[in-house]
């Protein structure tokens, strides 16, 4: 259990009316990356990864609760989504997602207090980090994608191949001058069917801006075509890729929406918390349950 609850005033979360906090940057993993943060630096890390197609300010919610627990909440925005760089190395198979992970962890001078909260390529990275560093994490919390072995056991049905549909035409380079088309209608179609019924208008304008670069698409489609194509993968990021295969040794917690239509409830399996009435964004449609039962979990 950390210590008493410290309310901390964080300036980057009090922006002016009508304007985004500004993000901080941080080198680690050979990576500029750009984040938010709040609450106090010597407290336990909380490092918080967002998935596709999405950015830090998805944490919006959780980072202010977490600062008020006596965390140091950190939210950096991914390898390629703006602001963060572009990577030169041009990696972004899953084990490039953990080494940046455990590289954050070390620049943003974490312990072994540190706690990794993922959705989506987040909950991934975050699996992959605590079974490829375990010294660093002491808790895991996985939303909207469960572990790889869960994930695996389904993902061939055709129920679940029907909604991941969208991965395979990310193979394509058509999809690079899709994707952006009418404002990114694409993206815009993506939310209403994973999250169905929410209102998204606050988050997509900022998932529009981190991928507006043509650069930047590339690096988030780049994550897809990394998955499905050995060739961008390399050898050594082998120990980091193979930790995404394997459930972390330490406690996890994972929450599931269930009217989630990127990831069918199905997927979730026995050991997840199922969040009524929320999609695949559920730390958006239902920030007060979602973010407690985390809260609960990680300072227990």
């Amino acid at each position: 259990m950390i210590g008493a609850p410290r309310v901390v005033v964080n300036l980057p979360f009090m922006p002016e009316a009508g304007r985004d906090p500004e993000p901080r940057r941080v080198q680690a993993n050979g990576v500029d990356f750009a984040y938010l943060e709040d609450g106090p630096k010597g407290g336990p890390l909380a490092l918080c990864l967002h998935g596709f197609p999405d950015t830090a300010h998805t944490w919006r919610h959780l980072l202010p609760e977490l600062a008020a627990k006596g965390y140091h909440a950190v939210a950096p925005f991914l390898r390629g989504y703006a602001p963060t760089a572009v990577p030169a190395d041009g990696r972004y198979q899953p084990g490039a997602l953990v080494a940046d992970a455990c590289g954050l962890h070390e620049a943003l001078g974490g312990d072994a207090r540190a706690v990794v909260v993922g959705h989506d390529w987040g909950a991934l990275a975050a699996y992959g980090a605590a079974g490829h560093q375990p010294g660093r994490w002491a808790r895991v919390v996985g939303l909207a994608v469960p572990p790889a072995g869960a994930m695996a056991a389904g993902f061939a049905g055709y129920d679940q191949l029907r909604r991941s549909w969208y991965m395979f035409f990310f193979q394509s380079v058509l999809a690079d001058a899709v994707v952006p088309l009418n404002d990114f209608a694409f993206i815009d179609r993506l939310w209403a069917d994973w999250s169905p019924g929410y209102d998204a208008s606050e988050d997509l304008p900022r998932v529009k801006a981190a991928l507006a670069a043509p650069e930047s698409l590339a690096a988030a489609l780049g994550y897809y075509r990394a998955t499905f194509d050995p060739a961008k993968q390399v050898p050594e990021l082998a120990a980091e890729q193979a930790a995404t295969a394997a459930s972390p040794p330490q406690p996890l917690l994972y929450l599931h929406g269930r009217d989630d239509g990127c990831v069918g409830v199905e997927l979730a399996g026995p050991a997840a918390v199922v969040v009524d009435h929320a999609g695949h964004f559920l730390h958006l449609e239902r920030p007060a349950e979602v973010n407690a039962r985390m809260l609960e979990f990680l300072t227990a």
